[in-house]
């Protein structure tokens, strides 16, 4: 077992539960070392904290929790760098944020592809123009 100090405390992990980005997030190369950390409220939301940075944690969900047709997978080369096979499990994530007024957005054109059997995650960079990196929230109809 290993300790980090986090945001969230000191949190206790086992180095076998990492989950490894290959390439980091994007804009933060140097973070590659992962651990999922369970959202304090309950909700569709969770946190991935780096190991490699403990005083960096961001909150991700599962995109089709609010965009049902949000549907993406792996292409042959995120395939091979996740060491899946073509009919593997995966996961897709979204990166939420949430600005000065409270308005939360999720990044749908950067999404993270994670396969819970190699404990091996990306971000991919969707360039086909559906996706933005700020996609609110739909609106709740009363």
């Amino acid at each position: 077992m290993k300790t980090i100090q986090t945001r969230f405390g000191e949190i206790e992990f086992d180095p076998a539960n990492v989950i490894h980005f290959p390439e980091g997030l994007i804009g933060l190369k140097d973070l590659k070392n992962f651990l999922v950390i369970p959202n304090k409220k309950e909700g569709p939301l969770f946190w991935i904290q780096s190991v490699d940075d403990p005083a960096f944690a961001c909150p991700v969900t599962d995109p089709t929790n609010f965009f049902l047709d949000y549907a993406i997978a792996p292409d042959k080369g995120e395939r091979e760098k996740l060491k899946i096979k073509e009919n593997d499990k995966y996961f897709v994530l979204s990166i939420v944020s949430v600005d000065q007024d409270k308005k939360i957005t999720l990044n749908l054109a950067g999404p993270i592809i994670y396969s819970p059997d190699t404990s091996l995650a990306l971000q991919v960079v969707l360039e086909d123009g559906n996706y933005d990196t700020q996609t609110p929230l739909p609106e709740i109809k009363k």
